[in-house]
């Protein structure tokens, strides 16, 4: 458990990175599936189009500096785990929620849903 723990953690910071414009999204391509993959992706865009569009300063500062808080983790059936997580940005607190497979001994989310 400790280590999807971890995982979730160091998935949730990057997915947040990724939402900020401080990190790009193929680094989480090994970790996310392909549909989570191309939703956060899709977010990103949207959040910058939007930032570009009305110069929105609370819009910038979106995501910045976001920290993981707090990450619960259950076990659903070998192999499936979700788990949750807090996290606070410089504008707000928000919650994400995730679904951790393994398949292959490989840790995937399948499931990514930022608030």
């Amino acid at each position: 458990m400790a280590e999807v723990r971890a995982i979730t953690r160091s998935t949730v910071q990057a997915a947040m990175e990724v939402l900020a414009g401080i990190r790009p999204i193929h680094q989480l391509a090994r970790r996310l599936d392909p549909r989570c993959l191309a939703a956060l992706q899709h977010r990103a865009a949207l959040i910058r189009r939007e930032i570009t569009r009305t110069g929105n300063p609370a819009l910038a500062r979106l995501h910045r500096n976001s920290a993981v808080r707090s990450v619960r983790v259950c076990e659903i059936s070998d192999g499936i785990y979700e788990a949750s997580a807090v996290v606070v940005d410089d504008v707000r607190a928000r919650a994400v929620a995730v679904r951790l497979e393994r398949s292959k001994q490989v840790w995937r989310v399948t499931e990514l849903v930022i608030g």
